[in-house]
């Protein structure tokens, strides 16, 4: 904004702006334009400032010759001038300082004694420090130091400006001049706290002026304590959630409205047992720490005295009991009625359990004994559906009573080429029944080992030697009967055929079967067939050499004197080989067709 200020004759006219903002510590230019019928040439240049007490002071002078700044005074060195346009001078002010808010004057002569002038106000800022707050049981204060002009403060409570107000709000500001000529505000907020200040945000906002525009900064949130005693209190079951059952730890906690100090003790009504806090644990809750607990109260500044009560029901499931106890031996076709029955402080659920399979549901089994498999244990399993966990059980063994019944045939056949076989008897029955061995002629001491598998099975093996055929019996017994098994021992042999004969002359041919002991037969059944096809072989070979020797005797492949019509010449090829060999010798003998022994080599 320019003024015209000062005109005279209307020979120099001298626009300026009206003001001119800077911040203290940088640099302040102001611009003096003017016109002149005489141009520059003829026209003097002076700048004047304006003390506090209202006196022109001139700091500097130009004209068409020379320039001068003025000595000894505070713009001595700190200022220049210079022409930045045909009619336009600019004053410079280099480190300004709080001191040179002031007005400066700049005046225009002409030779004719026509002047003009203007003046610019120099506004001089400074951003104060960030503001800081300080929050006190029922005062706030809030200061704001070094700016320039003097900042305002202002007080907010969630967002809302507090304004003074009789008897509930109260704000008083102080300004301080620092020596540096700054300008520090303290503001103090009073509140006549309620209730509703306990959970407010209190801050303060600084607000200032800046070259051109206005500044503002915010002070952290605060909250003020604000101290008032309980109206009620509130007592309750804190953990677990939900029912409660027996062993649970449960924890019972106290709490009122207010926040002044007070103290707390907790009492089992029925048992009146007393705890000082707020606090109480109950650790493996059991049926007798169901009841009425209250809290009690006690502001610590009027000793006034508030209760309340909670209950603490703890629910129980007592062990199952089943009925007949433990066990029940039963006979064929008997019918027992079983029942199983937990009290308990909420709804239950019953099963019945065989082998971890359910056989029925509900507190009664009914039981038929149809066959051994009847026989066993059943275990009921009694549940609280609304507690997870809440779970009790019980089991009754059931016998039934019944003859023994071997699991092996009545008669078995048994074959082998060991000397010495495993026999085994495995016998059900209850009472559990007791096994005994005996053969046929009854003579060989027998030693078997005999085991108890269960209340109504039992085991016993035997390790026999045999070498020959023979029958052994398996008798298992109780109060019931008994039951008998039978086991046919055959020893199996191996068979072979061997031709012998010490002259083919005598022609006598013998064949011979020898029977092996078991120690030395074949252990197979693979083994027996490939005996077998070996004794076939044999025999073939038998008939044919006693064929040729037939042959040979009837003079149907060559004559006594030795004439033969098939060849020429005595060869190997002629002989009839016979090879006889025995267990018990290790010679093998060759016979050739004059009976003579052959080495074994040919």
């Amino acid at each position: 904004m320019f003024s015209f200020c000062f005109p005279v004759w209307a020979v120099v006219e001298v626009n300026m702006e009206e003001k001119v903002e800077v911040m203290r510590g940088t640099t302040a230019q102001i611009t003096c334009m003017y016109t002149s019928d005489e141009g520059i040439g003829g026209t003097t240049v002076e700048w004047l400032v304006v003390t506090r007490s209202g006196e022109e002071k001139a700091i500097y002078f130009q004209d068409s010759f020379h320039t001068k700044t003025e000595p000894n005074t505070p713009y001595t060195d700190r200022i220049s001038v210079k022409r930045t346009g045909a009619e336009e001078v600019v004053l410079t002010i280099n480190n300004v300082q709080l001191e040179d808010e002031r007005e400066f004057i700049c005046r225009i002569k002409s030779l004719t004694d026509g002047f003009g002038a203007g003046s610019t106000n120099l506004r001089v800022f400074e951003r104060p420090n960030f503001p800081t707050i300080e929050g006190r049981t029922e005062i706030g204060t809030c200061q704001v130091k070094n700016g320039y002009p003097k900042p305002n403060i202002t007080w907010y409570r969630n967002k809302t400006p507090l304004r003074r107000v009789m008897n509930e709000v109260e704000v008083s500001s102080s300004t301080t001049t620092e020596s540096t000529g700054l300008f520090s505000v303290l503001s103090k907020l009073s509140l006549n706290v309620k209730k509703e200040d306990k959970d407010a945000d209190f801050y303060c906002e600084a607000t200032y002026l800046l070259p051109g525009f206005s500044g503002m900064s915010e002070t952290e949130r605060i909250n003020i304590t604000v101290l008032y005693p309980s109206t009620e209190i509130h007592v309750w079951v804190e953990s677990p959630k939900g029912k409660i059952k027996e062993g649970d730890t449960v924890v019972l906690r106290c709490s009122g409205n207010g926040n002044s100090p007070a103290s707390f003790s907790f009492k089992h009504i029925d048992v009146r047992t007393y705890i000082e806090a707020n606090v109480k644990v109950l650790e493996k809750v059991s049926r007798q720490n169901s009841g009425v607990y209250q809290c009690t109260s006690t502001d610590l500044d009027t000793y006034e005295d508030l209760l309340n009560t909670t209950t603490v029901f703890v629910n129980y499931l007592d062990p199952a009991v089943v009925t007949p106890r433990e066990s029940v031996s039963m006979v064929m076709g008997q019918e027992v009625e079983a029942t199983c029955n937990a009290l308990s402080s909420l709804q239950t659920q019953t099963v019945w359990l065989k082998d971890g399979e359910e056989v029925s549901k509900g507190h009664i089994l009914n039981l038929k004994a149809q066959s051994l498999d009847t026989a066993g244990t059943y275990v009921c399993v009694v549940t609280v559906p609304d507690i997870e966990g809440m779970e009790t059980s019980s089991s009754l063994r059931v016998f039934v009573k019944s003859p023994p019944v071997l699991k092996e045939d009545d008669v078995t056949e048994v074959e082998t080429e060991e000397e010495t076989v495993v026999l085994s008897c495995h016998a059900r029955g209850y009472p559990v029944p007791t096994i005994n061995w005996d053969t046929q002629d009854g003579q060989k001491p027998l030693n078997p080992n005999y085991r108890i598998l269960s209340d109504d099975s039992s085991q016993s093996t035997l390790s026999l030697k045999v070498d020959s055929n023979a029958t052994v019996f398996c008798k298992a017994s109780n109060n019931q009967g008994d039951d008998k098994a039978t086991f046919n021992i055959k020893v199996k042999t191996s068979e072979f055929l061997l031709l012998s004969s010490k002259n083919l002359n005598d022609a006598r041919t013998a064949l011979y079967l020898i029977r092996l002991p078991p120690a030395a037969a074949v252990r197979s059944e693979s083994n027996g067939v490939i005996i077998a096809v070996i004794i076939i072989c044999i025999l073939l070979l038998a008939i044919l050499g006693s064929v040729l020797y037939f042959l040979y005797k009837k003079g149907k492949i060559c004559s006594r004197s030795g004439k033969q019509d098939l060849t020429k010449e005595k060869s190997s090829k002629d002989n009839i080989v016979v090879e006889m060999k025995s267990d018990n010798t290790e010679e093998s003998i060759l016979l050739g067709t004059n009976g003579e022994k052959q080495p074994p080599r040919d």
